[in-house]
C-alpha cells in the first residue's frame, strides 16, 4: 500500500502533541497565578473611602480596643460597623472643628450612615461566624493583620478557601489566650507547639474532619 502521509507527518504529530500538553500547562500556571492575584483576591488593596480613617493612628498610637468599635465581634457572626455615635463620643471635644471629619457630624445631625466601603467581602454564599473564632482564641490579626500599621485598611491575606481551609487543618498555630485576641504584634512563648495542644484542648475545637467539612462554612 502506498503511503499516504509524508514521513515528517510523524514528527510534526509528536510536536501537536508535546506542544497542545505544554500549551494546556502554561493555561493552567497562568488561571492559577492570577486566581492568587491581587486582581481576584482584592489582598493588599486600600479603598479610597469617604473619611480618611486611620486604624494605625486609633489602634497604636492612641490605644483603643478593637472592641471599642466593633462591639459585636465577640457575641455575633458580625463584627459590626461602629455607628457615628461611637465616632462623635471622641470628636464632639477632638477635631470637632476639622473640615475632613465634617463627614461625621453630617451623619451625626442627619442620622444616616457614612457609606463605608467594605474592605473584606466575602461570598454570599460563605457562612463566616466573627464569635466562634474569637472566643476560640483566633486574634484578630491573623485574619485583618496588622490593623495598627494601616493607616489606610486594606485586606491583609486572601481569604481564599484554600487560604481558611489550611488553618482549619491546623488551628494550633493560630490560637492564643483569650485575654491576647485583640493584642497586635503578640508573640507566643518559646513552647509554642505545647501551647497551641493546650488550648486547642482547653477550648474543645473540633476535630479536623468536622472543620472541613462542606456545610461548616456553605450553608
Amino acid at each position: 500500500m502506498p503511503q499516504v502521509f509524508h514521513r515528517s507527518f510523524n514528527t510534526i504529530s509528536r510536536v501537536s502533541i508535546v506542544g497542545g500538553a505544554a500549551v494546556v500547562m502554561v493555561l493552567g500556571y497562568v488561571l492559577y497565578v492570577v486566581g492568587w492575584s491581587p486582581y481576584v483576591t482584592r489582598q493588599d488593596l486600600a479603598l479610597v473611602q469617604p473619611i480618611p480613617f486611620s486604624h494605625q493612628h486609633h489602634v497604636a498610637d492612641l490605644g483603643i480596643d478593637c472592641r471599642y468599635c466593633h462591639t459585636s465581634v465577640e457575641t455575633s457572626a458580625y463584627a459590626g460597623v461602629p455607628p457615628t455615635k461611637t465616632c462623635m463620643n471622641c470628636h464632639q471635644e477632638i477635631w470637632f472643628g476639622s473640615p475632613t471629619l465634617e463627614p461625621v457630624r453630617a451623619s451625626y445631625r442627619s442620622g444616616e450612615s457614612i457609606s463605608w466601603k467594605r474592605v473584606h467581602n466575602l461570598p454570599h454564599f460563605v457562612y463566616f461566624n466573627h464569635s466562634i473564632h474569637v472566643n476560640k482564641g483566633i486574634g484578630c490579626e491573623s485574619c485583618h493583620g496588622r490593623v495598627d500599621q494601616m493607616p489606610f485598611t486594606y485586606q491583609a491575606k486572601p481569604m481564599l478557601m484554600k487560604w481558611c481551609l489550611d488553618c482549619h487543618r491546623d488551628t494550633k498555630p493560630n490560637l492564643r489566650p483569650l485575654d491576647e485576641v485583640v493584642m497586635m504584634g503578640w508573640e507566643p512563648p518559646s513552647e509554642k507547639s505545647r501551647l497551641g495542644d493546650e488550648l486547642h484542648t482547653k477550648y474543645k475545637i473540633r476535630t479536623t474532619e468536622e472543620l472541613t467539612s462542606c456545610s461548616t462554612c456553605h450553608r
